[in-house]
C-alpha cells in the first residue's frame, strides 16, 4: 500500500504568535511576582521555571526521575492596565507545568491540568478598563507524576488577546494544497452570537519552492475576514512512503537520521526561551540530524517554529501513557476525561507546521497486552482525523518480554509503525506483515552502525531514531559509564544520586558532540565532515570501566594520559576516505583500510602530537590532530552570537574553555570558575557537562569539567554594551563584549 500527501503547511499566529500585530497578540511574560508560599514574593520575567533553581536533593519527591529538584505548588501574580476594553480578551498559556488554575480580579477565570499543552482562558468578564490582576496557582506537588524532569511554573510563553467582536479563530485555520501549485487556506470567523461562518482563500502558486531540511523555505500571505487579519506563514512539501520504495520527501528517497529530545533545555531547565529552542535545533541540525521526536509529549510552539525556519523534520508526540500508570500522578489520573482533548489540543496548534512529517499516539503504553489498546489506539487516531488527515499516524512500541507478536492488531492502527528497541525483528515482522512500513523509535545509542545498516538496505525500514539527541534532566543516570566498585545498574533499578541528568545524548549540556555523534553523522550524511578522531579512555586508567544499556565506552579528544606512558591506548578514526594513516610526533604509526567509517588504531602512549590523515587516491586529502596540552592558563569565551536583543528574552550561550599557554583546550583542567557580568543583562545559567556535579546552575561559580563550561546570558529591555567575565584562581581571566 502506498500512501501521500502533499501538504501546503503554515505557522499562524497562534503559534508564532510574535507575528501578530500589537493590537491583537502581546507578549504577556514581564514584570510578574513569583512565590513559593504566596506570602514571599520576587520578580520573575517569563519563561520561568523554579524547580531548576534547586537545591539537588537526594530526598527530593521527584527523585531520580525529576533530577532530585523540588517541586511544590507555587504561585504568580501580575498587575496589567488596560487603556480600552476589547470585545474578548483571552490569556493564552503555551505551556504550565502542571494542574494550572487561573484567577483575573478575584474570579475563578479556568484550569488547565495537563502540563505539555496550550490552552486559551477567555477573561472578558473579569477584566476592566484600569488596572487588572492575574492570579496563576500551579500544583506540581503530586509526585512522581513524570518519568523525566517536567519543570514546574508558567515555563512557556503567555500572551494577552485582543479580540473583535467577529474574529478569525486561530486554531481552525488549515492550509492544504490539493496538488502543488494549489494552495488553499480555510479557517472559522466567530460571529457575535457564537456561530461560525467558513472562510476559504486560494493561492495559485507557479513555481513552487518546495520545503525541505536543505532549502525550509517558507512563503507569507494573510487570511482576513470582517475586519480581522491573520498572519500565515506556509510551507509546501509532500510525504509518500511504502514499504517497498521507503521514505520520499518531495519525491526524492531519504533515510531518516533521527534523535528523541526531551523538552528541558539543560542548565535552563524546562523554561522555554526562544533562543534555547533555536539552539537545541540546531545543535541536532550541526549533528547531522535530519528528524526530531518530541519525546514524550508536544513541544512549545517555538521548538516548531526553529524547526520550519532551519528545516527539520518532526514527529509529534502526545503523550507517555494511557491508562496505565507509569508513574503514581501521571496522565492516567485524567487518561479518560481528556486525553481526545488533549490530542485535539496539539493538532490544532501544530497541525501547519511544515516540519511536522507524523502525530504519535504515545510511547510504550504499560497496557499493550489488554486488547482495548486498539480500541483506544483507534480513539486517538481518530480524534487526530478530526482535524487532520495529512500525515501518518505513528506510535512507539516496545516489549519487555517474549512476547511481540500478539501486538499486530495494535500496530495495524498504525501508518507506520514505531519500534522502540526492537529492530531486530524487521525481517520476521516483514515476512509475516509485508506490507507494514517501520521507523524504529528509540535505540541505543551503541548500534548507531547495525541500524544504518538495516536503514540502508530494507526500504519499509525507513529510519531508525536514536535516544538520544541531547543530554537531559532526569532518568538520571541513563548513558552513564561508571567504575567498578561505584553504585551499579540502570536508573529505574534504584536511585543513582549524585547523577541527576542522563548522558545518553550525542551532544552533552555544554553543546559539545561527543564522538558517537561524528560517527553517527558519517553513515547517513556524505556531504558532512569526512575525518575525526578520539581516544578512549583506558580501561583501569580511573577505573574498571563498566557500561549501561545506553551507554558508549567514554571516548574523548584527549591526548593528556599522565601516567600512562608506554601502556597501550585505543585510537578511533572516523573516515569517509578509504585509507587513514596515523601519526605520533610526525612518525608513521600505521597505515588502515577504512570499514564502516572506522578505524581503530593501538599503540603505546606518548605525550606530543597526535595525527591522523584521509587517504584517497594515495593522496592526503585531509588531517586531524590530537595534541597534549601543558598546565592550564588561560580561560577563552566563545559567544554563539554577539548581539542581543534587547527585549528580556533573548540569550547567549557562551562556551568556557580553559587552554595551554599553547592555545590547546587542557582535556583534564577542572579549575573553579567565576563568572560576573557588567551592563543590562543577567545570568541565566552556569554549568558543565558532568551530570555528577550537583552545584546549582543559577550559581555564578562553578567547575570545569575537562576543560569546559557554559555560561548563558540573558537580556534585559535595556539597551548597551555587555560585558561577561570568567576568573579562575592561576588562570588569565577570560572576558567577552555582547552588544
Amino acid at each position: 500500500m502506498k500512501h501521500f500527501f502533499i501538504s501546503a503547511l503554515m505557522l499562524l499566529c497562534m503559534s508564532s504568535l510574535t507575528a501578530a500585530t500589537p493590537a491583537r497578540k502581546q507578549l504577556f511574560d514581564a514584570n510578574w511576582q513569583f512565590s513559593r508560599d504566596s506570602v514571599q514574593w520576587r520578580a520573575v520575567n517569563l519563561p520561568h521555571d523554579w524547580s531548576i533553581e534547586g537545591p539537588f536533593d537526594k530526598n527530593t519527591p521527584a527523585g531520580n526521575e525529576g533530577a532530585y529538584l523540588p517541586t511544590g505548588k507555587g504561585w504568580y501574580r501580575k498587575s496589567f492596565n488596560i487603556e480600552n476594553l476589547s470585545p474578548r480578551t483571552e490569556l493564552y498559556f503555551d505551556g504550565v507545568y502542571e494542574h494550572a488554575t487561573i484567577f483575573v480580579n478575584g474570579h475563578l477565570a479556568g484550569r488547565h491540568d495537563y502540563g505539555y499543552t496550550p490552552f486559551t482562558v477567555d477573561v472578558t468578564s473579569f477584566v476592566t478598563q484600569g488596572q487588572n490582576n492575574v492570579v496563576v496557582s500551579v500544583d506540581n506537588s503530586q509526585q512522581k507524576n513524570c518519568r523525566w524532569y517536567s519543570g514546574s511554573g508558567i515555563y512557556r510563553h503567555v500572551w494577552l488577546i485582543n479580540k473583535g467582536k467577529r474574529y478569525i479563530d486561530e486554531w481552525s485555520v488549515c492550509v492544504t494544497t490539493p496538488d502543488i501549485h494549489t494552495v488553499n487556506i480555510k479557517a472559522e470567523v466567530v460571529m457575535e452570537d457564537g456561530s461560525r461562518k467558513p472562510i476559504e482563500k486560494t493561492l495559485h502558486v507557479e513555481q513552487p519552492r518546495l520545503w525541505s531540511p536543505d532549502d525550509p523555505y517558507l512563503y507569507k500571505t494573510t487570511i482576513e475576514a470582517e475586519g480581522d487579519v491573520l498572519p500565515v506563514t506556509y510551507g509546501i512539501r509532500t510525504i509518500e512512503y511504502d514499504a517497498q520504495n521507503g521514505f520520499r520527501l518531495n519525491g526524492k528517497p531519504m533515510l531518516i537520521n533521527g534523535a528523541c529530545v526531551h523538552h528541558d533545555n539543560g542548565f535552563l531547565g524546562a523554561a522555554s526561551f526562544d533562543a534555547a529552542e533555536t539552539r537545541k535545533v540546531k545543535l541536532m541540525k550541526e549533528a547531522g540530524f535530519n528528524l526530531l521526536r518530541t519525546s514524550h509529549n508536544p513541544p512549545s510552539a517555538a521548538f516548531l517554529e526553529a524547526c520550519d525556519s532551519l528545516g527539520m523534520l518532526v514527529i509529534d508526540e502526545a503523550f507517555d501513557g494511557w491508562r496505565t500508570q507509569k508513574t503514581a500522578h501521571d496522565f492516567h489520573t485524567y487518561f479518560d476525561a481528556q486525553a481526545e482533548k488533549e490530542i485535539e489540543s496539539m493538532v490544532r496548534r501544530d497541525m501547519n507546521h511544515p516540519s511536522i512529517i507524523s502525530w504519535s499516539l504515545g510511547n510504550e503504553v504499560i497496557e499493550r497486552k489488554d486488547i482495548r489498546v486498539v480500541y483506544t489506539a483507534k480513539l486517538l487516531k481518530q480524534a487526530i482525523h478530526r482535524i487532520d488527515t495529512s500525515r501518518p499516524v505513528t506510535e512507539a512500541l516496545c516489549a519487555w518480554d517474549r512476547d511481540w507478536e500478539i501486538y499486530d492488531p495494535h500496530a495495524d492502527v498504525l501508518d507506520i509503525a514505531g519500534y522502540n528497541y526492537m529492530l531486530h525483528k524487521h525481517e520476521s515482522d516483514h515476512r509475516r506483515v509485508p506490507n507494514r512500513v517501520i521507523w524504529q523509535t528509540e535505540s541505543y545509542p551503541a548500534d548507531a552502525l547495525k541500524n544504518w545498516k538495516v536503514v540502508s538496505e530494507y526500504p519499509y525500514v525507513i529510519g531508525d531514531i536514536v535516544w538520544t539527541g541531547l543530554d537531559y534532566l532526569g532518568e538520571s543516570g541513563i548513558g552513564r559509564w561508571f567504575y567498578e566498585g561505584e553504585v551499579p545498574g540502570e536508573s529505574w533499578e534504584r536511585p543513582l544520586y549524585p547523577w541527576h541528568a542522563a548522558y545518553c545524548g550525542d551532544v552533552d549540556f555544554t553543546g559539545l558532540r561527543k564522538p558517537i555523534s561524528h560517527y553517527r553523522s558519517m553513515l547517513y550524511n556524505r556531504n558532512g565532515e569526512h575525518l575525526y578522531m578520539a581516544v578512549r579512555e583506558p580501561d583501569g586508567y580511573y577505573g574498571k570501566v563498566k557500561t549501561t544499556q545506553w551507554s558508549t565506552w567514554p571516548t574523548f579528544e584527549n591526548w593528556n594520559w599522565s601516567g600512562h606512558e608506554g601502556k597501550p591506548i585505543d585510537v578511533e578514526v572516523y573516515s569517509h576516505y578509504p585509507k587513514v594513516r596515523l601519526y605520533l610526533n610526525d612518525k608513521l604509526v600505521e597505515e588502515k583500510a577504512v570499514e564502516d567509517c572506522k578505524v581503530m588504531f593501538t599503540l603505546p602512549y606518548q605525550p606530543g602530537k597526535l595525527r591522523a590523515e584521509g587517504i584517497a587516491d594515495n593522496q592526503v586529502k585531509e588531517s586531524v590532530t590530537l595534541q597534549t596540552a601543558s598546565e592550564a592558563r588561560t580561560i577563552r569565551l566563545t559567544a554563539d552570537h554577539s548581539t542581543l536583543k534587547a527585549d528580556g528574552q533573548d540569550l547567549a550561550f557562551i562556551t568556557v574553555e580553559i587552554l595551554d599557554k599553547n592555545g590547546n583546550l587542557n582535556p583534564t583542567a577542572a579549575n573553579e570558575l567565576t563568572a560576573s557580568i557588567s551592563g543590562p543583562a543577567t545570568l541565566a545559567a552556569f554549568g558543565n557537562a558532568d551530570i555528577k556535579d550537583c552545584d546549582r546552575y543559577s550559581d555564578a561559580v562553578q567547575k570545569a569539567w575537562k576543560g569546559r563550561a557554559l555560561l548563558v546570558v540573558r537580556s534585559t529591555p535595556k539597551r548597551g554594551r555587555v560585558t561577561v567575565t570568567v576568573q579562575g584562581k592561576g588562570l588569565k581571566t577570560g572576558k567577552i563584549n555582547l552588544n
